[in-house]
């Protein structure tokens, strides 16, 4: 299967093709094995542990319904017969059902948001009833994790063409337009106070940046005659600070200041950032109509296979085909991640501190060898997917 942004790769670096190639086999070849038994669920992460003989054992650990939706998400976009194939056996659809069905018992607002945008998107007869479930866990006027409220208006966006959800999308929108701190394009942790404290309220993650640009994207895009200027360039506004801070390497950095758009804290590199979740979200804002971040997603891409942090002594493979799997990160393996407390810390009252020494002391050499099922969800969502 090539898709119109499979195509684009090869076009615009015709050596990356068979790299996103190579990573969609492996996520389809490594799904099956993250399933619970019966096919209904996903695991939480398959860790890997390599045995005295140099061979490598992979252990299921947990369960995650966040996890299985972004996975039906991604499936989604693959032939019938395939998504049975890493769906147990069932269509995304299907398997959505099964998700809608597990609702009375879903808490978390952030996996409501997900079974709901997996319904709305896979056009299942009960989207009414998560929707509803979403409603009744997003309480007005309390704030919520920036990442969650984020799904939330992506689900309403997918939405909006089957069931009257406007006053709701209006209020989700609005709450995400409005989290934001000052005239910075980044996004914090929560969108009110309340959630984090005080002293790393204003340390955000890639994820609160990833998530509210691709929703209010998508939040343009459902948006009739005209579109939804505000929001899209908001989109653009955080895409556009992103990537101009992406490490020479083409990796996405973890930890931001919210107040002033710059990075605390670079360290992890995530996987899943670099072939999937920069991708997909840089992707649907440019389908949306925004720019064109096309060479940033191939430098990040392009970190997978020229891991600069893995060079001379240090070297490892992130791709394991063999185990169905693509390692977790790469991190510093500081004790009780130190570097990131103290430059969380320092900036909070010096916003550019670095603290440079902590580089030389805590070098970012060490992998962690687990691979999530929400990894390869997005990555099917990234290269298969699109908005038009």
């Amino acid at each position: 299967m090539t898709t119109t942004r499979l195509a684009a790769l090869g076009r615009d670096e015709p050596p990356l093709l068979p790299l996103a190639q190579r990573l969609l086999a492996v996520a389809e070849s490594g799904l099956p094995s993250m399933l619970l038994p019966g096919g209904e669920g996903f695991v939480f992460t398959m860790s890997g542990r390599q045995t005295p003989d140099g061979s490598w054992t992979l252990e299921r650990r947990g369960t995650s319904t966040r996890y299985a939706a972004i996975t039906v998400l991604g499936a989604r976009f693959l032939p019938e017969d395939r998504q049975r194939a890493v769906l147990g056996g069932h269509t995304a659809q299907e398997f959505t059902g099964l998700l809608v069905e597990s609702l009375p018992a879903v808490t978390n607002l952030g996996d409501a948001a997900l079974i709901a945008w997996a319904a709305a998107e896979t056009e299942h007869p009960k989207l009414s009833d998560a929707l509803a479930r979403v409603d009744a866990l997003d309480e007005e006027g309390r704030p919520q994790y920036t990442v969650e409220a984020a799904w939330v208006l992506s689900a309403l966006a997918a939405a909006r063409d089957t069931v009257d959800v406007e006053r709701r999308f209006s209020a989700a929108r609005d709450r995400l337009l409005r989290a934001r701190i000052g005239d910075s394009p980044l996004f914090p942790h929560a969108t009110g106070p309340g959630l984090v404290p005080w002293y790393r309220a204003h340390v955000s993650c890639f994820a609160d940046q990833t998530y509210p640009l691709q929703a209010l994207a998508r939040a343009h895009a459902s948006a009739e005659q005209g579109g939804d200027p505000e929001a899209l360039a908001a989109s653009e506004a955080c895409a556009a600070r992103i990537c101009e801070l992406q490490g020479d390497g083409g990796q996405w950095w973890w930890h931001y200041d919210a107040r002033t758009g710059g990075v605390v804290e670079g360290y992890p590199v995530y996987s899943v950032h670099q072939h999937a979740m920069a991708p997909t979200a840089l992707f649907d804002l440019t389908d949306a109509g925004g720019s064109d971040f096309g060479a940033a997603i191939r430098k990040g891409l392009r970190w997978m296979t020229d891991v600069p942090e893995l060079a001379v002594g240090h070297e490892e493979s992130m791709i394991r085909e063999e185990l169905g799997v693509t390692w977790r990160k790469v991190y510093r393996g500081d004790p009780k991640k130190a570097v990131r407390a103290a430059r969380g810390l320092g900036t909070r009252v010096a916003p550019n501190l670095r603290l440079k020494s902590l580089d030389r002391v805590y070098r970012p050499v060490s992998v962690d060898r687990e691979c999530r099922p929400y990894e390869f969800g997005w990555m099917l969502h990234a290269w298969l997917g699109g908005l038009k």
